[in-house]
């Protein structure tokens, strides 16, 4: 059994995107630059500074870029470089750019098994730039090819008139419901969900999906965790372009991972001094193990991300539920 290490949410410097959805964090700050990266560092050079050697083992790694993750013509050797070294890789993506599926599916069938792909399920979006049907099809490619995958829907107000078409489409395409986050709004400090319902209401509204993503996220959504966090140690950040591990999305920097690829990482857990209002990514950090104390009654990614279908598949394969089940632990 594949024992994950740490889990370590990897920033893909990329701003540049084909959709334009008002929801998008990168809409509401104005930073999209919409551009591709420039990396410094070839894919083979990446995966030598995070091999599992200097991790400590496997881990599982998460590639989100702030545009669209699998634009820049890069990811595909970076993707195969991680999983070469023998890492569970999760990638973030709208699930448009077809000539990236068609590289990435040509990889050694060993090594996609530990691939998950979380398909970002733009429904206006895909409808008005007439990306459906490439959509669906990259689904189908990536699921034939052994990989695993979530499909997950961003809630937002002007989308509630089509809830009911949503849930058909999704039954009839993917044989499940697709998954629900709950978005933020990234003007105000203190992070509000992004809506003008009452939270009440926001539940009710989207509870209809019945998304273990939804609930678990809404229900420590706004919530200040003021227990001991291992993030630093147990769980980081981490930026593919220049190499700088953090605690955190704001935690203070561990160190720069490619300057030295022999260096000892110098891990340092954040404890009780998070700088953010609550943690909003709790669906992958704290059921990763980055909160140990709340363990016992949080539940794992693998409940955020899988879905059975009527036909009784899975959208995720052993290996990667195996990865997703587990807690990281520290010592061990």
């Amino acid at each position: 059994m594949i024992r994950i290490k740490r889990f370590i949410d990897c920033f893909v410097p990329v701003t540049a995107c084909n959709m334009r959805c008002p929801y998008c964090y990168v809409t509401q700050s104005g930073t999209s630059r919409n551009q591709l990266p420039e990396l410094k560092y070839p894919p083979k050079y990446i995966a030598k500074c995070l091999s599992k050697k200097r991790l400590g083992g496997v881990c599982a790694l998460n590639l989100c870029g702030h545009g669209e993750t699998l634009l820049p013509r890069e990811m595909t050797g970076i993707i195969n470089a991680l999983l070469k070294e023998g890492h569970g890789v999760f990638v973030i993506t709208n699930g448009t750019i077809n000539e990236r599926f068609n590289e990435i599916i040509k990889l050694p069938r060993w090594r996609l098994k530990r691939l998950f792909f979380k398909f970002s399920f733009h429904y206006l979006e895909l409808l008005r730039l007439n990306l459906m049907d490439d959509f669906l099809e990259n689904i189908r490619k990536i699921k034939k090819a052994g990989c695993s995958y979530s499909i997950e829907m961003t809630p937002y107000d002007e989308l509630i008139p089509h809830i009911d078409e949503i849930k058909h489409f999704c039954m009839d395409n993917f044989g499940a419901l697709c998954h629900v986050t709950v978005a933020r709004d990234t003007t105000r400090e203190e992070l509000p969900i992004l809506t003008n319902l009452s939270r009440e209401d926001y539940g009710k509204t989207w509870g209809v999906f019945d998304s273990n993503l939804f609930s678990y996220k809404l229900s420590v959504f706004n919530v200040k965790q003021t227990k001991f966090c291992y993030g630093g140690e147990l769980t980081s950040t981490l930026n593919l372009e220049s190499g700088d591990l953090r605690q955190c999305y704001q935690g203070e920097l561990i160190q720069n991972l490619y300057e030295n690829p022999s260096a000892v990482i110098k891990w340092r857990p954040i404890g009780k001094n998070c700088p953010e209002s609550h943690c909003y990514n709790a669906h992958a950090f704290l059921t990763f193990g980055a909160i140990p104390e709340l363990n016992n009654i949080t539940p794992t990614y693998a409940d955020m991300r899988n879905r059975v279908c009527r036909d009784g598949s899975e959208w995720l394969m052993p290996t990667v539920k195996t990865i997703m089940e587990q807690k990281v632990i520290k010592g061990r």
